[in-house]
């Protein structure tokens, strides 16, 4: 049995030492593209308080996400250590009220309504 490589290490430290956090391409002040920026808007719009991480500055980390999660894109979000998915799936869940209802069963409302 193969020990997990270093990168994998790396990426569950950040995923389980914030109980909210986005792996993403750029900054939430400079997002790198519409997918990233959008998941930044929900998370903002939301206002709960959320850690990011640029993959753009670790060639590693943005390979080893992809592998983390079995999930082939970025943004990727992670809540109370586990992985709820891309843009996509986080617009959805937002406008159905899901996003909301997790981050409030996991203690993490924000401040909007």
């Amino acid at each position: 049995m193969s020990e997990p490589s270093n990168t994998s290490n790396r990426i569950a430290e950040i995923v389980e030492g914030n109980d909210v956090v986005l792996f993403m391409k750029g900054t939430p002040m400079f997002p790198q593209c519409g997918f990233s920026s959008r998941a930044v808007a929900i998370l903002e719009r939301l206002g709960v308080e959320y850690a990011t991480v640029d993959v753009l500055q670790d060639m590693e980390i943005r390979q080893g996400i992809k592998e983390f999660s079995d999930w082939p894109t970025i943004p990727q979000l992670y809540v109370k250590g586990e992985f709820v998915g891309g843009s996509d799936i986080m617009m959805e869940m937002y406008e159905a009220g899901e996003l909301t209802q997790l981050l409030t069963d996991a203690g993490l409302s924000g401040t909007a309504a």
